[in-house]
């Protein structure tokens, strides 16, 4: 975190970047339902934020703002207002994460049981040094025990061919769980869906502002 902003300036700052990391979870579920493949350093960054319980920034949680790129330049994108067919189905899973996400702080019991899950996948992880696409497949499997009972579905939409690969399926449920993790630091950073109509223009301009100065070139 920028530590010369003002508390006011921090906090949108944050906004921003939980923002950032929900699209960019989406953004990664459309490119792998689309092509089979998504960014790895934005992938890898994603799952692994699963597993920052006690991270109490986007950058803590993300490891570096340079692993949100995909998220602020996709955010970017989406705020423009330019109607390009590929993005509409980034915004109908920002829309339905965010949906999950109201769902899920409403659902102590389900919460509870998807902390605890994540809990342990995470010490599994760190004493079998698993890979992204094993930890993919047990992140899949939360989601499912969790999520999926709800009566909400987020319906993917891309190739048929890619979707019904398992390994695939496994990625976008892991992402989508990433992005919903996201929206408690948006929450938590005082973000609202208020915030998201009436103050579009700003965080815009915000977005702009973190590639032109803070994004690699």
């Amino acid at each position: 975190m920028n530590t010369l902003l003002s508390k006011p300036e921090q906090l949108a700052r944050q906004q921003v970047l939980a923002l950032a990391a929900i699209v960019q979870g989406t953004v990664l579920v459309d490119q792998i339902a689309r092509t089979g493949q998504a960014e790895p350093q934005a992938l890898e960054a994603s799952i692994n934020s699963l597993f920052a319980f006690s991270a109490t920034t986007v950058e803590e949680a993300y490891g570096g703002i340079e692993n949100l790129e995909v998220g602020i330049r996709g955010l970017r994108d989406l705020l423009s207002g330019n109607d390009y067919g590929e993005r509409r189905a980034v915004m109908r899973y920002c829309l339905g994460v965010l949906h999950l996400h109201k769902k899920l702080r409403g659902d102590d019991t389900t919460a509870s049981l998807l902390r605890n899950r994540l809990q342990h996948a995470a010490k599994n992880k760190e004493m079998n040094n698993i890979d992204i696409s094993s930890l993919s497949s047990s992140l899949s499997s939360i989601y499912q025990d969790t999520i999926s009972k709800y009566n909400f579905r987020i319906q993917i939409t891309g190739s048929a061919q890619e979707l019904q690969n398992p390994n695939n399926a496994a990625r976008i449920r892991s992402l989508l769980l990433a992005s919903i993790r996201a929206s408690y630091l948006w929450r938590q950073a005082g973000g609202s869906r208020w915030k998201l109509i009436f103050q579009r223009n700003r965080l815009f301009a915000q977005t702009k502002q973190l590639l032109g100065t803070e994004i690699p070139r």
